[in-house]
């Protein structure tokens, strides 16, 4: 892959957002991004955890709540300089550092603890891909709805913000 900036349009239920990867500073991530979004793997998925002031979490449920599979986890590359400012997207993952998938979120502010400090553990942090460069204010409404418990899950909208479509602009 290149390193020019590469965009994804993600339609929600809650209206357009428009993503800039960073290839350059995000390579595996943004590409693993991009080939879920070339697949169509992010079609039909919800925003499943959405804390207003913290994030909103991203592409891994359908909206029966079922999560889809995925492909091999990738490289954590939180030591890439991005920082998880408001408006970045960044790879969600387990206790694993290297365990990211599908699943990403969106910085609803600068989250600092969530950035690398060190190759260990508790310092490898989330590694920021991306940011959200239209579309800022429907991430926003994200926030505004409400949640409630959902199955083991918290934070879940109680009505489902869908991706409807993801797709490559350019």
């Amino acid at each position: 892959m290149s390193d020019t900036q590469t965009k994804v349009k993600m339609t929600t239920s809650l209206g357009t957002i428009v993503i800039e990867l960073d290839n350059a500073k995000a390579p595996v991530s943004a590409a693993n991004f991009a080939d879920y979004v070339k697949s169509g793997f992010y079609d039909g998925t919800i925003f499943h955890r959405v804390i207003p002031g913290f994030m909103a979490q991203g592409g891994g449920f359908d909206t029966s709540f079922n999560q889809k599979t995925t492909k091999a986890p990738i490289k954590n590359e939180a030591d890439n300089g991005l920082k998880n400012d408001r408006g970045t997207l960044a790879m969600a993952r387990t206790n694993d550092p290297n365990s990211a998938t599908a699943q990403f979120f969106i910085n609803y502010k600068d989250n600092g603890f969530l950035n690398h400090t060190s190759p260990t553990p508790s310092g490898w942090g989330y590694a920021v891909f991306g940011k959200v460069v239209e579309g800022m204010e429907v991430v926003d409404e994200m926030a505004k709805q409400p949640t409630g418990n959902r199955g083991m899950h918290q934070d879940v909208p109680k009505t489902d913000i869908i991706i409807e479509k993801a797709e490559i602009v350019e």
